[in-house]
């Protein structure tokens, strides 16, 4: 059994919450992917643990779409990124079927262990058909977590109101009381 997700922030959608597989605790850098057990605690907290192996080449795999997926969502539209996401797609196909409710698809992987990285990949793809400017990174200068703002009128600007929003509304009240 995986331990428990010890990340700040989870939930998002999945391209975004491989993302978030880095994040900042108290100014050092911390990263879910460096193992096994990692990769394990990842699959299962995005539901896709019974779907696709948890084995070297596919923590490989992901940590591939994970930089790609950052420098996409760094550089909306750059080359890079756009030709790392597409490096992963590459390795996935959909096959449009009928089933007894009506149409549907298939992911097809000729490796199982891309499988994750790709659906990330295509999550993304799904994200920027939904929204793009909703593909956000948190506003609080020291963290580096992503989310899909979903605030019905597009103004979130925290991966968390109680953790960054909290400790930006502190340094600004700091600011102004030490100034008066």
């Amino acid at each position: 059994m995986p331990a428990l997700d010890p990340r700040p922030l989870t939930g998002e959608p999945v391209s975004l919450d491989l993302l978030n597989t880095r994040w900042m605790s108290d100014g050092v850098r911390q990263d879910l992917l460096t193992g096994p057990e990692g990769l394990r605690t990842w699959l299962v907290s995005n539901g896709l643990d019974r779907r696709f192996p948890a084995d070297a080449a596919a923590l490989e795999h992901l940590l591939l779409a994970r930089e790609a997926l950052a420098v996409a969502v760094d550089d909306p539209g750059g080359a890079a990124g756009v030709e790392g996401v597409n490096a992963v797609l590459g390795q996935g196909r959909i096959r449009a079927t009928l089933t007894p409710e009506g149409p549907g698809e298939v992911a097809e992987f000729d490796d199982p262990s891309w499988g994750a990285a790709w659906t990330a990949a295509r999550d993304y793809l799904d994200l920027l058909r939904t929204a793009p400017d909703r593909i956000r990174g948190c506003a609080h200068g020291a963290c580096i977590l992503h989310f899909f703002d979903t605030s019905r009128n597009g103004t979130r600007r925290w991966c968390s109101m109680a953790a960054c929003g909290n400790r930006a509304k502190a340094s600004r009240h700091y600011a102004r009381t030490r100034a008066g």
